[in-house]
């Protein structure tokens, strides 16, 4: 790829579009309860402002469905880093209007504009082009900071760079970006997978793709049990895709084949019900009897997971070794975030409920990168194109 990034162009004196990710939890008073996602942003946004431009933000938020949600206003976000930047952010309550246009037009060097929730428009997610027009308008470059939304062919994030005639990825879309590449294009080897969740058919095309990239592959969570299965183990009511039994079995002769080491549970934590307070036991993977649940791996299964990660020097973590978020299935995941957080390896860490699992645990802060993306990182991890990113590529 020959993606320009925003310190490879020229921005003084230009009206710079970012498209940013500012969908941020709020609470029923429109508080922002966490707002990582707007402070990723802030270096590209201050970037453009210390270069002599003027800044045009734009963003969605929540899921309106195509018409105007006051809870899902991007106002507070604006609020919010106009006192991360300490200064004005100024505010139009639409994204297209002939006011935000011109509002847009006649910005100032040195003044950032946000528009309203894109998503209050359903042209946004049908990658319209006279959408994409209007938000360009007044625009000179384009710059997408938005990582986690670029799996998407959205009118912000593919059809605007048609109407821009420079175009450019911000800080945050860099360390995304070069992140994946280190990881997994340009490894330190020895490189392990660290692939978790409930169902195999979510992660499906990532196991294909990545099982000729890696040198270890460790699988943990409730897909696990498919693979089991597959292994001729009885495995209790522990969840199983059985229309995937004969694709898991073929991940594993392919894994086989390419000389991969691939780890599966050997014991786990089980439960007849999924509920917090629920009776458990630690059982092998051999001896999990009907009427039962594994619901997080055990501690052989951690200590030969937590070997295999402290001999690697890349790491690649994507989902939940159990239910985690319940303290009864909580400790194998936080094991193996703990694991990840204290060896001396090149780590990266991506999707929701790993991203969660990591900041529980107390280890945000200690692996080399964690991705604001759930989507967009797996889409990476399958090998495809993501549409933000090759609308960069120039």
């Amino acid at each position: 790829m020959s993606i320009k990034y925003i310190d490879g162009i020229d921005v003084r004196g230009k009206r710079v579009f970012i498209r940013a990710d500012f969908n941020v939890p709020l609470d029923d008073k429109q508080n922002i309860t966490d707002d990582n996602r707007i402070t990723e942003t802030v270096p590209t946004i201050k970037y453009v402002l210390d270069h002599g431009g003027a800044v045009i933000l734009a963003s969605h938020l929540g899921r309106p469905k195509a018409k105007v949600v006051k809870e899902m206003s991007l106002l507070p976000v604006a609020q919010r880093l106009g006192q991360l930047l300490g200064t004005q952010v100024q505010f139009v309550d639409d994204c297209i209007s002939d006011e935000a246009v011109a509002r847009a037009q006649a910005l100032k060097l040195g003044e950032i504009l946000m528009l309203e929730n894109l998503r209050f428009y359903g042209q946004e997610e049908k990658n319209d082009p006279d959408f994409a027009r209007k938000l360009a308008a007044g625009a000179e470059i384009y710059v997408n900071d938005a990582f986690a939304v670029s799996h998407r062919a959205h009118a912000s994030v593919e059809a605007i760079t048609h109407f821009v005639p420079v175009v450019a990825g911000g800080f945050l879309m860099k360390k995304e970006i070069t992140s994946f590449e280190k990881a997994m294009l340009k490894p330190e080897r020895p490189l392990t997978a660290v692939i978790g969740g409930a169902k195999v058919s979510g992660k499906l095309e990532m196991l294909e793709n990545i099982i000729s990239k890696v040198d270890r592959l460790l699988i943990g969570g409730g897909m696990a049990f498919t693979f089991l299965k597959a292994q001729g183990k009885e495995v209790g009511d522990s969840l199983v895709e059985a229309d995937l039994i004969e694709t898991a079995k073929t991940v594993m002769e392919k894994a086989a084949a390419r000389n991969v080491v691939l780890l599966l549970p050997t014991d786990c934590v089980i439960a007849e019900e999924l509920k917090a307070g629920a009776t458990t036991k630690t059982v092998s993977v051999d001896d999990i009897p009907k009427g039962w649940k594994g619901l997080d791996i055990g501690p052989a299964t951690v200590k030969a997971f937590s070997d295999a990660i402290a001999g690697s020097k890349t790491v690649v973590w994507n989902g939940p070794m159990g239910v985690f978020e319940l303290p009864e299935f909580s400790r194998g995941t936080f094991a193996i975030a703990d694991c990840i957080g204290n060896a001396a390896i090149m780590s990266i860490v991506g999707g929701g409920d790993s991203v969660s699992a990591l900041k529980k645990s107390g280890n945000q802060d200690k692996v080399s990168f964690v991705s604001t993306a759930g989507g967009a990182f797996m889409e990476l991890l399958e090998g495809k194109v993501l549409p933000g990113i090759k609308a960069l590529d120039v």
